[in-house]
């Protein structure tokens, strides 16, 4: 979910070091995971490039979860926010809570003297539900 969020909000929140957070390179997957010596433990990164393993990944000690491979491309360090990342697990809450209504392509539904509509807004995806909670952090587009 996190990658939909940052993906809605045209922000990855790249690390601030002396090449913005994008490291061009070849780069080499061995045993699931990626050593990369420009990140800390628990760090969100993003591959691009990758056949197998474009994406938000986060490093850690052990396997990453990667699929071997080399490849030419870039890997973004990030500096996600702890609000954006505890923001993406409501998210995902909220999701899984009204998916059964979120899921549905009704607004409003009567049948057998019963009937009920769906406020303006109400269930529009988490990304109505969420907007003023996301609109702090969110771009025009990616820098």
């Amino acid at each position: 979910m996190l990658e939909q969020v940052l993906l809605e909000l045209h922000n990855w929140f790249r690390a601030r070091d002396s090449l913005n957070g994008i490291h061009p390179g070849r780069y080499a997957v061995s045993g699931g995971s990626l050593t990369l010596p420009f990140l800390q433990p628990g760090q969100y990164f993003r591959i691009l490039g990758s056949l197998f393993n474009d994406g938000l990944h986060q490093y850690g000690p052990g396997p990453q979860g990667l699929r071997d491979e080399a490849f030419d491309g870039a890997v973004w360090a990030l500096a996600i926010p702890e609000a954006v990342v505890e923001l993406a697990g409501e998210i995902a809450a909220y999701q899984e809570r009204y998916k059964d209504a979120l899921g549905s392509p009704y607004q409003a539904e009567a049948f057998g003297g019963y009937s009920y509509s769906k406020a303006d807004g109400a269930f529009g995806g988490w990304q109505a539900a969420f907007r003023a909670r996301l609109d702090p952090y969110r771009r025009l587009r990616e820098l």
